[in-house]
């Protein structure tokens, strides 16, 4: 099967014409995984193939080409191919992507996490596929995340202390997925919660999907004390809660990880809360896929990825793609 990149992130494969996660002009269908920047399609001659979910953050974040919704395990039938999402676990409707043809079988899977996110429409996969395309953004072995229960056991914590302390809360998180995790995990403690206005457009979408966010509202410099404040990294720079003199700022990311964030981003607490899967539930699921062919991407050191692939008589190769640092 003949495999092209095409673009920064996407590929296209033109015995069947169609393209993932990147447009390319000789294709009838863009199969699109999930809704963040480096994966959705802009293009607006594009036919977007991808979940209600997907499409509805796509238009919020200025998509406007021509739309073809696909509900998870639906099949869409091609000249020589048939298709199919699998919920990936890594934002609100986020899939892998499982086609089948003459030439063999595939899943290509965005970014994906298992265990999933609780904003999420969960984590499912094929039992098998000649070829796997995976991505690998934390695949090196110090990336081994602790139990998601204590993970937002940590986040209520902070979120309560920080409160009962007379403070303001700050939470640095990505604005599409992470920022919407959080948010959910906190509605049950019923504080209200400011979010950074790039986040909040994206919210009600959540919420149209039947994920519950609490209390929220757009953020206000004027107002914002006191209040739960949720914002990417990026933000501090501009301002964002500047007025604030008595905060405790989090980092929530995989990145959160090295010790050294907290350093460079002047933050109070490390919480590494990723969207994506750690080292060895990356292994674990190209040990329970078996595919007769695993392709890398997106990984620090395929190397590393391929030596323990290796080492349980799984065959992989890199399949070299732009590196995005966000989480």
């Amino acid at each position: 099967m003949v495999i092209q990149k095409s673009g920064y992130h996407g590929l296209f494969f033109p015995e069947l014409g169609i393209a993932l996660d990147g447009y390319h002009p000789e294709a009838d269908y863009v199969f699109v995984s999930h809704a963040h920047a480096d994966h959705m399609t802009r293009n607006r001659n594009a036919v977007a193939v991808a979940s209600e979910p997907t499409l509805a953050l796509m238009e919020r974040r200025g998509f406007r080409g021509t739309e073809h919704p696909l509900s998870f395990g639906e099949w869409l039938e091609g000249d020589n191919y048939r298709a199919r999402l699998y919920p990936a676990g890594h934002i609100l409707g986020s899939a892998m992507i499982y086609v089948e043809s003459d030439m063999g079988s595939l899943l290509y899977t965005g970014d994906y996490r298992t265990p999933p996110s609780p904003a999420t429409e969960g984590f499912d996969a094929p039992e098998s596929a000649d070829l796997l395309i995976t991505e690998a953004t934390f695949g090196l072995p110090i990336y081994k995340w602790k139990s998601y229960d204590e993970l937002y056991d940590d986040i209520r914590s902070f979120a309560d202390q920080t409160l009962s302390d007379g403070e303001t809360p700050v939470f640095l998180a990505y604005n599409l997925g992470k920022a919407q995790e959080i948010m959910h995990i906190l509605s049950p403690l019923g504080h209200p919660a400011m979010i950074h206005g790039a986040g909040y457009k994206l919210c009600d979408v959540y919420e149209q999907f039947g994920v519950s966010l609490g209390k929220y509202s757009a953020y206000n410099r004027e107002t914002c004390k006191g209040k739960i404040l949720i914002a990417p990294s990026s933000a501090l720079g501009t301002g964002f809660a500047s007025n604030v003199k008595k905060k405790r700022i989090a980092y929530c990311s995989g990145w959160a990880a090295n010790e050294s964030r907290r350093t460079q981003l002047t933050v109070d607490k490390l919480i590494p809360i990723s969207d994506h899967l750690d080292f060895f539930e990356l292994i674990r699921f190209c040990e329970e896929l078996d595919p007769g062919k695993i392709m890398i991407t997106h990984t620090p050191n395929p190397d590393v990825v391929k030596h323990y692939l290796d080492e349980r008589g799984l065959e992989s190769s890199f399949l070299e793609m732009e590196i995005e640092p966000a989480d």
